[in-house]
């Protein structure tokens, strides 16, 4: 037991050992919450408070829950296989398959992954004669999914108008097809389980029972059915250990409701909070600038990080007059970094929105430095690997109409669109799915279409072959290999291909499912839903040295070395869409929040005076963020041409790369923001953004600035009469 609890901080103490009753862990960023999680199942078992079996740990991801696991198995001698850990669709899942007629599904449902329910989408809206324009498939998913989330089915959303009445018509013509295939998506997964244990109370009162310690990792990020699922499971008398960070609450346009959390609180009569505020992970100043930015937050639950590691570097800013300097700076910073010894892996770009990368991709590319976009697509995602699964999902299942769609004609075997609507014509007049409508079409398309359901039924002949087997065998006989092997890129997917014959082998050795009674199994039911629930995990980039380039979002839970957030400008972060609601701007903050604390030993904070974004130049302020920021824990670093817009007569000289945080504190302080004023401001009321005209060009925008006093000079957009750099003290511009 003294090994078990030996190196925890005396607040992780506190937390593992709480009595066996409900628990609130505020865990802030690096503030080890996976060990305290971890460590707290282990006590419970060692402690004989509980068996293995009466745990229920849930978490967001499959990276996650298999660290809990490998973490666990290294600290008690126990087969943690048959345990419940996993994520809120894994475990979902599992429920399902052993309740599966309980549950009104067939033994072999398949999971439609997001671009499979898209798929499955328009195919509903073409079979009804629905406008796609007038209501797009990627709306209609999100209405879908979102009514499931607040535990709705379509009988009971109300609808406020005549387009909200069509989607709600949309949304059970939907769940219908669904049920006919046999299919369900991940809202639904969630959604079937809390109904399956709300009306049958024996199952329900079977696990109430069962599961006497229930542990939630990430509460923050829990939706209002993710909430209401861990309630009723723990509404037989089970302690609830609730473990989350208010303050990095940011996917509330998910469903995600920070306010789980004080309702957790309040419900269950929590008297245990813990906090664990110590940081493993950042330098003071980083942490110092973290709490600086969130303390402006009303919302907060309230808890203040702090380290033993030393107050470290100042946090660097750089101001840049467009988005292509401020890019060209970063990949210099870098370059620098490199030279010092530093690992690429280890350095990171972060950006608010996708939009900002193609520049920074471009400066990288140009330079010759590897980079890595986290967030791209994954294996399970890519295009060879789904047509191979579709197969697969037609042996478990012929009836998978989305799966059936997608490989129909692929590899192309004469089954063209005039085929398929035939087809789908005859489908909806019997009721049926696409494949079991087949015999109903006559002449070419009927002789086509009957090939194919002969291909799908030699693959269901092979069906008993063991996993890796079975891979192959469907590689081989479905043509995909062929077809693969005369593309011009075909070598990289058909390496893709090998790949998924060794992803089977690892799952039987690996990921085998440990059922009710005891025996693992490895089907091929559940390696389909392996794949299926992997999709939306990111790719971790791990053992390349490449630059990390993701949006803040796909951050969370990562850290580096260095990190550089650039794009700090007022309407891009916080993004001009939050500032109008204190919710949305509270979000931003905690999204910045998470950026902050994303790094390890150097922080970089950049924003530029002009950024094309959308095929429109935008002129910019710089981020309220920077602002909230102590001077003392900033290093100003500005461009050799000069630190635009600082109006005080003790401006160092513009050659100076460097400025101290008081001097320009000062500054920001009175509102003279370096991106709304120039060396043109002195005396002249001439700013970065203005309208001008002059005699001779006419009307224009002032787009940069350079020097001051009599040396001052502008450069502006004349539209027509093109880019032109006027001497102040010479041209005559007057204020458009």
């Amino acid at each position: 037991m003294s090994d078990l609890l030996r190196g925890l901080n005396p607040e992780q103490l506190a937390a593992v050992t709480l009595p066996s009753q409900h628990g609130l862990i505020l865990a802030g960023a690096g503030s080890g919450k996976t060990r305290v999680l971890t460590t707290r199942i282990a006590w419970l078992i060692s402690t004989n408070q509980v068996s293995p079996q009466g745990v229920l740990a849930v978490t967001f991801t499959n990276k996650a829950a298999k660290e809990m696991l490998t973490r666990l198995s290294a600290m008690l001698p126990i087969n943690t296989r048959g345990m419940y850990i996993g994520t809120f669709h894994g475990i979902c899942n599992r429920l399902l398959r052993a309740h599966h007629r309980d549950a009104g599904l067939p033994q072999l449902f398949q999971i439609l992954d997001s671009g499979d329910q898209q798929a499955a989408i328009k195919r509903l809206l073409k079979s009804l004669n629905v406008d796609d324009e007038k209501f797009p498939p990627r709306e209609l998913q999100h209405f879908i999914n979102a009514q499931k989330e607040q535990g709705l089915r379509a009988g009971a959303v109300e609808a406020w108008d005549d387009y909200t009445r069509k989607r709600i018509e949309f949304y059970e013509a939907y769940e219908t097809q669904c049920q006919r295939e046999g299919v369900v998506d991940f809202a639904e997964l969630l959604l079937r389980t809390y109904e399956l244990l709300q009306r049958n109370e024996p199952l329900r009162r079977h696990y109430q029972g069962r599961f006497r310690h229930i542990l939630v990792d990430e509460f923050q990020d829990t939706n209002v059915l993710q909430y209401r699922w861990l309630k009723l499971l723990a509404g037989g008398g089970a302690a609830m250990f609730a473990v989350g960070d208010d303050d990095q609450s940011i996917y509330a346009f998910r469903g995600a409701d920070v306010g789980n959390m004080r309702d957790f609180e309040r419900e269950f009569k929590v008297s245990n909070v813990v906090r664990l505020e110590q940081n493993y992970r950042s330098h003071g100043n980083i942490l110092d600038a973290a709490n600086a930015i969130i303390k402006n937050n009303a919302a907060r639950l309230g808890k203040n990080l702090w380290t033993e590691a030393g107050a470290g570097e100042q946090i660097r800013v750089f101001e840049a007059m467009s988005d292509g300097e401020e890019a060209r700076w970063i990949v210099e910073q870098i370059k620098a970094l490199v030279r010092d010894g530093g690992t690429r892996s280890e350095i990171a770009l972060l950006y608010r929105s996708n939009a900002q990368s193609r520049i920074l991709e471009h400066s990288l590319f140009s330079a010759g430095l590897p980079y890595r976009v986290y967030g791209g697509l994954r294996f399970f995602e890519r295009q060879e690997i789904k047509h191979a699964l579709a197969y697969l999902r037609l042996i478990a299942n012929s009836d998978d109409d989305t799966a059936f769609a997608r490989v129909v004609n692929f590899p192309a075997r004469g089954i063209g669109a005039r085929s398929i609507e035939a087809l789908q014509d005859a489908a909806r007049g019997a009721g049926s799915s696409l494949h079991a409508a087949i015999p109903r079409l006559q002449g070419k398309a009927g002789q086509s279409l009957a090939a194919f359901a002969t291909l799908i039924a030699r693959l269901k002949d092979a069906a008993q072959l063991p996993l890796p087997e079975l891979v192959e065998h469907i590689l081989d006989l479905s043509g995909l290999r062929t077809h693969y092997l005369t593309e011009k890129e075909g070598q990289d997917r058909l390496a893709n291909l090998d790949e998924l014959i060794n992803a089977a082998t690892s799952f039987i050795a690996e990921e085998g499912r440990v059922n009710e009674e005891g025996e693992i199994t490895s089907d091929l039911a559940s390696f389909l839903a392996h794949a299926a629930l992997e999709a939306g995990e990111h790719q971790s980039g791990e053992g390349e040295d490449a630059l990390q380039l993701m949006t803040v979002h796909s951050a969370k839970g990562l850290e580096f070395n260095v990190v550089f957030v650039s794009g700090l400008e007022a309407g891009l972060f916080p993004h001009e869409n939050s500032v109008a609601e204190e919710k949305g701007l509270e979000e931003e903050r905690r999204l910045m929040y998470v950026a902050v604390t994303r790094a390890r030993q150097r922080l970089y904070l950049s924003f530029a005076q002009t950024r094309m974004l959308h095929g429109q130049t935008r002129f910019n302020l710089p981020s309220r963020f920077i602002e909230e920021i102590p001077d003392e824990l900033l290093k100003w670093l500005t461009p050799k041409i000069g630190r635009r817009g600082f109006v005080s007569e003790s401006t160092p000289a513009w050659g100076d790369t460097s400025h101290s945080s008081s001097a320009h504190g000062s500054l920001r302080r009175s509102g003279e923001f370096a991106a709304t004023r120039t060396p043109a401001d002195r005396g002249n009321g001439l700013r970065i953004g203005q309208s001008v005209k002059h005699a001779r060009f006419g009307h224009g925008v002032i787009v940069n600035a350079e020097g001051g006093g009599t040396d001052a000079r502008v450069q502006v957009n004349f539209g027509h009469a093109g880019m032109k750099w006027l001497a102040l003290s010479v041209a005559k511009l007057e204020p458009a």
